[in-house]
């Protein structure tokens, strides 16, 4: 393949997906046609024509998942679906989750509905066993592709979309289910790994790496407890957990050398067919099966393609050159599934080998291996650093040391693991003993990757960057890379050194930069000046394991490079409110924290809200209005009220869940007239606040909204819908913007609230209509 063909092809499919929208049909064949004819007419340009050729191709794919969205008109709506369970159900003592392939929608009425596709269902009480394949009618309340929409935080959205899941929801009660047969079909290879699954599970029960090796062997990582994922990110290993082209590549790497050794010592079979081109099969043959075994993720998906690029030039003995090669593989995946290039393992995987084609590809062979193994983790280490830090935020330092070691010894455990396995499936005594001794190696790795993972420094986190920032030291590091004659290569360091020394912009003298989070249904924002930083509520936290302190309100603070919050107000104690405390204080401390329920919310060092609390950040004034230092409030009324007074007199308020009766005493202590530039409405808009004698007294100019999308409060309510409309009071509701985000000014500028959803949405970004 021609270099600027599959550059091209690449380009184009990759570009598509940067788009915050999709191009129209017609934009797309003009595209193409305009680029075909100038190809015809000057072939120099047909790299342009190869660009649009692959760009229509994602348009194809993404237009036809676009075309099956579940409709926003259905949210949250009674339905009964039928069909059958897609993946191996993920148990825990907290909840089910599965996926879900619909074949049959209804409404609460039996009408037929014209959705089908793949769901993804959680069930968190009354869970009936489930296994791959079996056909079941659920009733149920769906939601479309949606999730929490932040600066900085995980795009939820983007995975479910990369997954092709169009809806999420939950069943309505164990009385929901309806098993109709239990027949696998074609989800047979999911039924048999769901099966293996359980027998590691009998058979290691009491081991504590039960989950990695389910991981290693299954590519399930359901199991895996969050601290030693944890472990594995921060010490730059957390590749060998997940089924990836390491993986795959070890298996068939080593069946290839091996049948290649046994077929060249007989004569007969060399005959045959020659030794190389056997293995070639044998290698690919292995590269399957194990890529089944982990049920054909899309990791294993590209490792596949790119081995059949290696094994099939093997087989009928073409030289194929190295970059040649990582370019058909790179186009091979891309048109076998164009929405790869949503995986940050996309990107990392052909970016390592892309490394070391350049660091190493060039130089002579030194006879050393471990220089030469040493410098493979340099050049892999430090050029998928920019990577590293661009996708999470944070990336290993001491990973190449690691993994120098690291990586050798999980390539002599894999196959002991995967022997280990299969030996313990045979109906013999002692069957298992192989495998809990390999378990109980692997618990000593892990609990030496735990001590490295404690190590000061082991991981580095750096807040968001401008793009520029991340280009620069993205072509610094190949720099440094390159072959020592290339000129130039002096300023690699140069172009690395804006990764450490650009901040963040930060606000100045007097003014306010106001953040109010999507955070579902709950309340969290932040609130930043030039000498403070203040977080009032910290979202909510559920049982099944999603904490938005930790997985949202922190991210958003450490992109910012907000490393200590001065205050954190917990309005009260309800857990949509304050739930995500704990996490978010486990990753960023604060000087103080205070609440209207310091009782209830059982926090060490946690301090009652009084009113009359009064404190300056750069000419910004912070006052506590509510409640009082003798109250018997409790619950809702009991929640903090926060004033925020700008130097030229705008002011920002957060009532937290207080209703109509305590703000009505906000109003008669503070006068018919209270002006308030933005308010954010009590209770997410429940019709119990946001009362309209407290509009009347502020005449706000902003509302904005913390709810959660379809949420099954129905909030923001009617009744405050129409007070806002009936005042013309411009409103925004985190459930249909995502993060709310302004500015005010010292001297009385506010920069207009932008909803993160607009500002950063991209193709699958989920854009619903008014609730």
């Amino acid at each position: 393949m021609r270099f600027d063909v599959g550059l091209g092809l690449a380009l184009g499919i990759a570009g598509l997906h940067l788009l915050p929208q999709m191009p129209s049909v017609w934009a797309v064949l003009l595209g193409i046609a305009v680029s075909g004819s100038l190809a015809w007419y000057a072939p120099r340009t047909r790299i342009a024509l190869c660009v649009a050729l692959g760009l229509g191709w994602a348009w194809l794919q993404v237009a036809h998942q676009l075309a099956a969205a579940f409709p926003d008109t259905l949210a949250r709506a009674p339905l009964v679906i039928e069909g059958q369970v897609a993946s191996i159900p993920s148990v825990d003592e907290r909840r089910t989750r599965w996926l879900f392939d619909i074949t049959h929608t209804r409404d609460e009425h039996g009408t037929e509905l014209a959705f089908s596709g793949r769901v993804r269902l959680a069930c968190y009480r009354d869970c009936p066993t489930l296994a791959a394949g079996e056909r079941w009618r659920i009733a149920v309340r769906l939601k479309p592709r949606h999730g929490g929409h932040n600066p900085g935080s995980f795009d939820y959205e983007r995975w479910l979309f990369e997954q092709q899941i169009a809806a999420t929801g939950y069943p309505r009660g164990r009385a929901a289910f309806a098993r109709l047969d239990a027949g696998p079909g074609r989800y047979w290879l999911t039924r048999w790994r769901q099966r293996l699954a359980e027998h590691l599970a009998a058979v290691l029960a009491d081991a504590p790496q039960l989950g990695l090796i389910q991981a290693l062997t299954l590519g399930e990582r359901g199991a895996l407890e969050r601290d030693i994922w944890d472990s594995f990110t921060r010490t730059g290993t957390n590749h060998l957990v997940a089924i990836s082209g390491l993986h795959v590549g070890l298996v068939a790497g080593g069946l290839y050398w091996l049948m290649h050794w046994l077929w060249s010592r007989s004569a007969t079979l060399t005959d045959r067919l020659a030794a190389p081109r056997a293995a070639a099969l044998f290698g690919l043959l292995a590269a399957v099966g194990y890529a089944g075994l982990a049920g054909f993720a899309i990791s294993t998906q590209r490792a596949l393609i790119m081995l059949a690029v290696v094994f099939g030039a093997r087989f009928w003995a073409r030289t194929l050159r190295s970059g040649q090669a990582l370019l058909l593989a790179l186009v091979g995946v891309l048109v076998w599934d164009p929405q790869a290039v949503l995986s940050y393992g996309f990107w990392l995987s052909f970016g390592a080998v892309a490394l070391l084609l350049l660091h190493l590809g060039q130089r002579l062979p030194s006879r050393d291996l471990w220089t030469r193994w040493g410098r493979a983790q340099w050049a892999i280490g430090l050029g998928l650093l920019p990577l590293l830090l661009l996708f999470f935020g944070q990336a290993s330092l001491i990973a190449p040391l690691v993994n120098v070691v690291a990586v050798p010894l999980f390539s002599a455990l894999l196959p002991l693991v995967l022997i280990a396995s299969l030996l313990s499936l045979l109906p013999l005594s002692g069957a298992e003993l192989p495998l809990c001794g390999v378990a109980e190696v692997l618990d000593w790795c892990v609990r030496g990757l735990d001590w490295l993972a404690t190590l000061p420094g082991a991981a580095v986190q750096l807040p968001a960057r401008p793009l520029w920032v991340w280009a620069a030291a993205l072509l610094g590091a190949l720099l440094w890379l390159a072959p020592a004659g290339l000129p130039g290569r002096w300023a690699g360091w140069v172009l690395l050194l804006p990764l450490v020394t650009v901040r963040p912009a930060a606000p100045s003298w007097g003014e306010v930069w106001f953040t109010l989070l999507d955070v579902g249904q709950g309340l969290a924002a932040v609130i930043e000046t030039q000498d403070g930083v203040l977080v009032y509520d910290a979202g909510p936290a559920y049982p099944g394991g999603f904490d938005s302190g930790a997985m949202t309100v922190a991210p958003v603070l450490q992109a910012r490079g907000i490393e200590r919050i001065d205050r954190l107000i917990l309005s009260h104690a309800d857990l949509d409110h304050a739930g995500g405390a704990a996490g978010l204080l486990a990753r960023i401390p604060a000087d103080r924290v205070l609440t209207g329920e310091p009782q209830r919310l059982g926090l060490a060092g946690a301090e009652s809200c009084v009113a009359g609390e009064q404190w300056q950040w750069s000419g910004v004034d912070f006052a506590i209005q509510h409640p009082a230092a003798d109250t018997t409030l409790t619950g809702n009324d009991a929640s903090c009220v926060l004033e925020i007074r700008t130097a030229a007199h705008q002011t920002i308020v957060l009532t937290g869940d207080a209703s109509a009766r305590i703000e009505q005493r906000l109003v008669a202590q503070r006068g018919a007239n209270w002006p308030i530039t933005v308010l954010v409405a009590g209770h997410h808009g429940s019709a119990t606040a946001t009362s309209a004698r407290l509009l009347e007294a502020t005449h706000p100019e902003w509302v904005l909204i913390a709810s959660g999308y379809a949420n099954q409060f129905g909030f923001p309510a009617t009744a405050v819908r129409e007070r806002l409309a009936a005042r013309g009071i411009a409103t925004l509701n985190t459930a249909l913007v995502g993060a709310i985000q302004f500015k005010l000014g010292a001297s009385g500028w506010i920069d207009r609230p932008q909803g993160w959803r607009e500002r950063a949405g991209r193709l699958w970004t989920h854009r619903p209509v008014g609730l």
